[in-house]
């Protein structure tokens, strides 16, 4: 006999978030069958999607749905693209409309943060979970909200924008929302790097580090050159935690969520940013709030954002 599970059809994700475009074929538990990768072409966009699609499905007769996520403000209820600093063409068009002619599939969008959290919470660190935040650190920040096993939207579809919470009001910098202070400009991987190569500049100790010998070292770097023990580079992942745990305190005390699911190209420096998210969480949360929650790394890597939005696009029907 076969089950509710097994008879669900297989989707297609795709995962606009970074520099590459990656597509995946999803099973019915959330198993990536097959994958796809190739650079973006941001002037083809739609006939690019169409093509990987079309070798995935050649994979799979059993498919009827397409998600995407893409970064930036998504319209659930339009699917239309309004905010989206990466794909300005995209705000312009109409992709959905696009992709539907092009592709004969039903296709959702959604925000990639939003995405990404939905295919940890079917399928990755966020499984047995009710209610669950999730945060991803890259080059941007993002995050999404699950309660009661279902996506969190807001009003309009836009919730969740965790990197856009104020963390210095006073000094810090312009983000590129307009604001001053926010996490994403002092926590994202450019500004990882930017504080790095500040601090360098002004304090002559750092220049033991080997980050000092390059001029175009990354966040990635900054996370090797930890884990290797060097002094300079612990010091900014451990800051850098700490920004990010003062945010994360604040979602705490406001949701009183049961999981933080912590993602994105960042947190592939491990313990040594974890525990001091956690430990900085721990010190500013209403202590009785931040028993009950759970902080945990994500587990899906670079497929999450691909597995959500298959799935997320999967149960819309």
């Amino acid at each position: 006999m076969t089950s509710p599970a097994q008879a669900l059809p297989d989707s297609i994700g795709v995962d606009l978030s970074g520099a590459t475009l990656r597509a995946a074929l999803i099973g019915a538990e959330g198993e990536v069958r097959e994958r796809r990768e190739a650079a973006l072409d941001r002037d083809k966009l739609p006939e690019q999607i169409a093509g990987i699609v079309s070798e995935l499905r050649d994979k799979s007769p059993n498919i009827a749905t397409i998600g995407v996520g893409i970064p930036g403000l998504v319209n659930p209820q339009t699917d239309r693209v309004l905010v989206s600093p990466d794909f300005p063409s995209v705000v312009r068009g109409d992709i959905h409309t696009e992709l539907m002619r092009l592709t004969g599939l039903r296709v959702e969008l959604e925000n990639d943060a939003n995405a990404a959290a939905y295919g940890e919470f079917k399928a990755g660190a966020g499984r047995g979970a009710r209610d669950m935040f999730y945060v991803t650190i890259g080059a941007g920040i993002g995050g999404a909200i699950i309660l009661d096993g279902k996506l969190w939207l807001g009003a309009t579809g836009f919730a969740g924008e965790f990197g856009h919470i104020t963390i210095d009001a006073e000094n810090g910098v312009e983000c590129v929302c307009g604001n001053i202070g926010c996490l994403e400009t002092v926590a994202s991987a450019p500004n990882i790097v930017r504080r790095a190569n500040e601090r360098l500049y002004r304090d002559n100790t750092s220049s033991l580090s080997r980050l000092a010998m390059s001029k175009d070292f990354t966040a990635a770097d900054i996370a090797r050159e930890a884990k290797n023990g060097d002094d300079f580079s612990l010091l900014m992942i451990e800051r850098t935690g700490k920004y990010i745990g003062a945010a994360v305190a604040s979602v705490i005390n406001l949701l009183n969520i049961e999981r933080i699911v912590l993602g994105g190209g960042v947190m592939e420096a491990g313990e040594l940013i974890l525990n001091p998210i956690i430990r900085e969480a721990g010190r500013r949360a209403f202590q009785p709030c931040f028993e009950a929650t759970q902080i945990v790394a994500a587990a899906l890597g670079t497929d999450a954002v691909s597995i959500g939005a298959a799935m997320l696009a999967r149960d819309a029907q």
